[in-house]
């Protein structure tokens, strides 16, 4: 797993704090905004899935939509509903360095 603990910039390490591939994601309730208990259970089922969430970002908790960059090799579940009643993970976007 990718390691983000080497903070020695004048030494660069390919990936450093990042695995190979990075997906980010958008995640939306359907009906209002997703509370923080809401949030941290769609990660939680994000990583049985199989991922590492590397990132958060949620500008005001509670506001729709928060971000998260998630390391593994499967593909992100964007039916609606997959990690959460009323949540839909979308917006996936792969990231791969060569």
């Amino acid at each position: 797993m990718p390691s983000v603990s080497n903070n020695n910039y004048e030494q660069l390490v390919n990936s450093q704090g990042l695995g190979a591939t990075t997906v980010i994601c958008d995640i939306n309730k359907g009906t209002g905004s997703a509370t923080e208990a809401e949030l941290v259970a769609v990660l939680k089922a994000i990583a049985n899935a199989g991922f590492t969430v590397a990132g958060f970002y949620a500008g005001t908790l509670g506001t729709d939509p928060a971000y998260v960059a998630l390391q593994g090799t499967g593909t992100v579940n964007t039916a609606g509903g997959a990690y959460g009643t009323d949540i839909t993970v979308g917006g996936a976007t792969n990231i791969t360095f060569a």
